[in-house]
């Protein structure tokens, strides 16, 4: 009688993988040193036809080890939050690890306390977007000993392993864009800097961008408020200040561009004939309004699949590595809008 899925043991998975006991397990440990893609690639195999699940518990209590990470995200609502999280997790089963999240909704006192709670809890590693307040809290979290890996904001890259994507080029990209399509004026929309890295980043790129390839002036436009005056408002004051010149956008995230295109709705202009735009963030409805909304599509997946590897790294091959920043490359998707 064949074995139910309950029974199935580590020595079952060694046996139709053809290798030993201590070879799965070290796969099952995320420790590929010294082992074969091909032995890699068919042990996986085995695991998902066997649909073999490690015993956790007893493995955390044996090795002292609660094979849980800890996932804190700024807001779990956004598409990018989201997408973010389905690499962590995709990539985290792979390694036989689960994830246990939370969103702070950008609050700076949930942060530290769903951090340390989860520290508490004996998650092995953090991977944080963080709100950008809680920096020197970070800093003592790490010195604990305990590895975190920001995801996408950056604190200091002298002290964190850090994955983003690499706006930078990408920003130049889009501005070579905008120039060749004839814009003389962008201005830079964006919800408040405030002390998060990525915003702040991206509006050294926009400057940059501003001198190197458009020669003009940065002008910035931040919303303070999302309330539909307000942004209204903003708009406003763009198309005013500079007149009959071939004005475009250019918006530093999702939100902002959804909030950006529904006030140009509601003032009935259009894209790109009154104003141009260009966004962060291929989210699904950038398509599907008028004849596109041209993006910077970022790697969001990708980043989280990165997250873990670096967290991996760090857990089973060398804790004291000096801290690396991985930036991935973005692909600037051209659309109606510019």
């Amino acid at each position: 009688m064949e074995k139910s899925e309950k029974n199935i043991t580590i020595v079952d998975v060694a046996e139709k993988a053809g290798v030993s006991k201590t070879t799965i397990s070290r796969y099952l440990n995320g420790k590929f040193e010294f082992m074969s893609a091909q032995s890699k690639h068919k042990i996986s195999q085995v695991i998902e036809e066997l649909n073999y699940r490690p015993n956790n518990l007893a493995r955390s209590l044996k090795s002292k080890r609660s094979r849980i990470i800890g996932v804190v995200v700024s807001d779990i609502g956004s598409p990018f939050a989201s997408i973010l999280l389905k690499g962590i997790s995709n990539c985290c089963d792979r390694y036989g690890y689960g994830v246990m999240i939370t969103s702070t909704d950008d609050d700076p006192r949930k942060e530290r306390e769903y951090i340390l709670s989860m520290i508490d809890q004996r998650v092995e590693g953090l991977i944080v977007n963080t709100t950008g307040e809680n920096n020197k809290f970070l800093e003592k979290m790490a010195q604990t000993g305990i590895p975190i890996i920001l995801a996408d904001r950056p604190i200091d890259l002298n002290l964190f392993d850090t994955v983003r994507t690499a706006d930078m080029d990408a920003t130049i990209k889009a501005m070579e864009h905008l120039k060749e399509r004839g814009f003389t004026k962008v201005g830079f929309f964006s919800e408040p800097l405030g002390n998060i890295g990525t915003r702040i980043w991206r509006y050294g790129a926009y400057e940059r961008a501003c001198r190197d390839v458009l020669k003009i002036s940065p002008q910035s436009y931040i919303l303070e408020s999302k309330s539909e005056e307000f942004v209204e408002r903003l708009l406003e004051r763009f198309i005013t200040l500079n007149g009959a010149e071939k004005k475009a956008i250019y918006s530093t995230n999702g939100v902002t561009t959804l909030h950006i295109v529904k006030a140009m709705r509601r003032l009935n202009l259009k894209f790109p004939d009154d104003i141009g735009i260009c966004g962060i963030d291929n989210w699904d409805w950038t398509e599907l309004v008028g004849n596109g909304i041209t993006v910077i599509s970022q790697p969001s997946y990708k980043v989280g699949k990165e997250c873990v590897k670096r967290l991996m790294f760090r857990l089973h091959r060398n804790r004291n590595a000096a801290p690396r920043l991985i930036e991935l490359d973005c692909e600037l998707v051209i659309r109606g809008s510019t």
